[in-house]
């Protein structure tokens, strides 16, 4: 039985990029004969996160650029459910990024999130979105060579996401002290995620190879025509992330998911706001 339920969270989880959650390993112990079937994923829409913290409150030293806050995302405005630009985590994913800071720190580094809980409605609004074709105003930057109608059927977008369970965030690496970033202004040019670093949004994070939600197969984590620099870049994310105990989505060098996340079963629907903690 324990072997048909993770087989059934790998399947579910291949269902949503960044906006989906990664796959998970299957233990290899052997399948019973007559498994029982695994429980329906379920959705809370209670208004408290159990078990929930803001990330800042229990480590301030990380940054934050909670971007589905703000207009600087494919989706060119605030995404419906971000009343605050928090990061809101489980307890025990946001007591496992605090030893990922302080491994970070120590090599001169620090982390910075650009989302970590996503509820439920700000899924549901990244779908009606898609089903829009006229709404195209960041496509210059965050999905240049890729037609939005087929940001779904591509798998760059998807619905559920490990985002929703509480326990998955998007980041990046810092230098430490980190440096200003310049504000983004709605109406500036946009330049392709995929361009060098130096031309692409001013953004302070280390040289990971493409912008944050770069729905590009560049923005795989290990692929091979990014520069050398910013290979070495992710594979010191991936190494910190995966020392601590999570683990990263192939597709997304950004993503990353606690291994032993409590709520591996329930999409929550609360908004990112200080009241959804308690």
């Amino acid at each position: 039985m324990r072997h048909r339920l993770a087989v059934v969270l790998a399947l579910a989880a291949l269902l949503g990029g960044c906006s989906r959650p990664e796959p998970r390993p299957a233990p290899t112990a052997p399948q019973p004969t007559n498994p029982t079937p695994a429980p329906t994923p379920s959705t809370s829409a209670a208004a408290a996160l159990p078990g929930f913290v803001v990330l800042t409150d229990l480590d301030p030293r990380i940054h934050a650029d909670i971007r589905y806050a703000t207009p600087h995302n494919f989706v060119g405005r605030p995404i419906t459910g971000y009343p605050e630009p928090l990061c809101l985590l489980t307890r025990q994913a946001a007591e496992a990024l605090r030893r990922v800071q302080d491994a970070a720190l120590a090599g001169g580094h620090s982390l910075k999130v650009y989302d970590c809980y996503r509820p439920q409605p700000a899924v549901d609004d990244f779908v009606a979105w898609s089903k829009r074709p006229g709404e195209q105003q960041t496509k210059a930057e965050f999905y240049p060579d890729v037609a939005k109608n087929k940001l779904f059927a591509d798998g760059y977008i998807g619905a559920p996401t490990a985002h929703s369970r509480g326990s998955t965030l998007d980041l990046t690496l810092v230098d430490e002290p980190a440096a200003s970033q310049p504000p983004y202004r709605v109406g500036q040019p946009l330049v392709a995620c995929t361009a060098p670093r130096a031309q692409r949004f001013g953004d302070n994070s280390i040289d990971m190879g493409t912008g944050f939600d770069c729905f590009d197969p560049r923005a795989h984590t290990a692929d091979p025509r990014v520069t050398a620099t910013a290979r070495d870049n992710r594979r010191l994310l991936l190494r910190l992330m995966t020392d601590a105990g999570f683990v990263n989505y192939d597709r997304e060098w950004w993503h990353y998911s606690l291994r032993d996340e409590p709520y591996p079963d329930t999409f929550f629907a609360a908004p990112v706001a200080r009241s959804s903690v308690g």
